[in-house]
């Protein structure tokens, strides 16, 4: 479903506001899945929730949340409990209580890993028998939830299984920290890797012949010894009953890499703008354009507010950090000042205290130059930007994502 063409609501083409959309807006107009990437502890779980509230408030729209961070935030970001495999619906009362009717739909969803390794054992098993032998087999039972990279590839399967699945206009992917992102990137293609490799032939080779080689057997003779005979039976039955997979795998591991090389994919990252968060999103552009993939939007967290950055307001704290016992002077009364007689220890304390004032002043506004540097390296190859000031407490419910939101797709206000 692709609903930049939708005529729902008369957007767009038509549009019924006067006010025109954002740059952030249009985007999300204009995609089908959004990946959003970045650091953790920068309230990328939060941001992804926002964007996603906003659409489905603003736009006639069925818009999932999808997140595949093991560390379950989002049910809380989102004020609801019990999130799972299965998308949940956040009920229209959530936003009628914060005050903003939602034109749309806004769903959730949280990856269960070994619940949908055993749908895609089903959906790509030749028949039913081998499927059944794969979900029986001990070694899968044991792994399929936990060995490398079967988080990041089931994720990116499931968001193509939804995406192609066509039930929702907007499909949002809040992913792991970034370290863990690019192996979420990378993952279909080491998967297709995986079932083409010498080393899986290698593993069943002896369950395919009566026969093994002089070379191989000292190995099969002390893995006997160690592991258990049943150990390797198991485990080069599973990679054999594996291999009937194959085609499906392989076929659907480029879909899934296609997907996101699609133009209607984007992807967001979700920063602070401290020098090691911004330097390790800074990379992470760099890999999504080393990969060819689409970076539309780069959302910092915490950031300063623009007052700090104005040349006017940046020279009056200078001007007050300079003259500071001047000021104090004429505040406390000295020298026919306007505050009234005073003591010269009251002028001292007054001085010490603006030039505090006009230092600081001026420190942030350093910091905050160095913000709008960094924002503006990450965006150079035309991503838009959006900053959300520090924001006191956590996200908890749908009126707060919701006011995220409206930095993100509206900017300052």
């Amino acid at each position: 479903m692709h609903f930049v063409t939708s005529s729902r609501d008369g957007w767009p083409p038509a549009m019924t506001k006067a006010k025109a959309r954002s740059d952030v807006e249009s985007l999300l107009d204009s995609r089908e899945v959004v990946v959003a990437c970045g650091p953790g502890g920068v309230g990328k779980t939060t941001s992804a929730a926002a964007l996603a509230a906003s659409i489905a408030q603003r736009r006639r729209a069925k818009v999932l949340v999808l997140t595949v961070d093991p560390a379950r935030r989002l049910a809380d970001a989102l004020g609801i409990a019990g999130l799972g495999n299965t998308a949940s619906k956040i009920p229209a009362d959530a936003f009628a209580a914060a005050g903003a009717p939602a034109k749309g739909e806004l769903w959730a969803a949280m990856i269960d890993t070994k619940q949908s390794w055993d749908a895609l054992v089903r959906r790509h098993a030749p028949d039913r028998s081998t499927a059944d032998q794969i979900l029986a087999n001990p070694i899968y039972q044991n792994i399929s939830g936990r060995f490398a990279q079967s988080h990041e590839y089931i994720a990116m399967e499931r968001l193509y299984e939804i995406h192609s699945e066509g039930g929702y206009d907007l499909v949002i992917v809040d992913t792991p920290p970034t370290r863990d992102a690019l192996d979420f990137l990378d993952a279909p293609q080491r998967m297709a890797d995986f079932f083409a490799s010498g080393l899986l032939r290698w593993l069943i080779a002896p369950s395919r012949s009566k026969f093994v080689g002089i070379a191989s057997k000292p190995f099969y003779q002390v893995a006997d010894r160690i592991l258990g005979t049943q150990f390797l039976g198991d485990i080069a039955e599973l990679f054999l009953l594996f291999q009937t997979m194959y085609d499906g795998f392989v076929t659907r591991a480029q879909s899934v890499s296609a997907l996101l090389r699609d133009a209607r994919t984007t992807f967001v990252i979700v920063t602070t703008l401290e020098p090691v968060p911004a330097l390790e999103a800074s990379r992470f552009a760099d890999a999504l354009a080393e990969r060819h993939l689409d970076l539309g939007l780069v959302v910092a967290n915490k950031v300063l507010p623009k007052s700090f950055v104005d040349p006017e307001t940046a020279h009056v704290a200078e001007l007050i950090e300079q003259r500071a016992g001047e000021l104090g002077r004429a505040l406390t009364g000295e020298a026919g000042g306007v505050g009234g007689a005073g003591e010269a220890g009251d002028a001292d304390q007054v001085a010490r205290v603006l030039h505090e004032v006009g230092r600081s002043f001026v420190n942030f506004e350093r910091v905050a130059r160095r913000e709008t540097e960094l924002l503006a390296t990450m965006t150079r190859r035309g991503a838009a930007a959006a900053t959300v000031p520090h924001l006191s407490g956590d996200v908890t419910d749908v009126a707060g994502l919701l006011e995220i939101g409206r930095y993100l797709l509206d900017g300052p206000h």
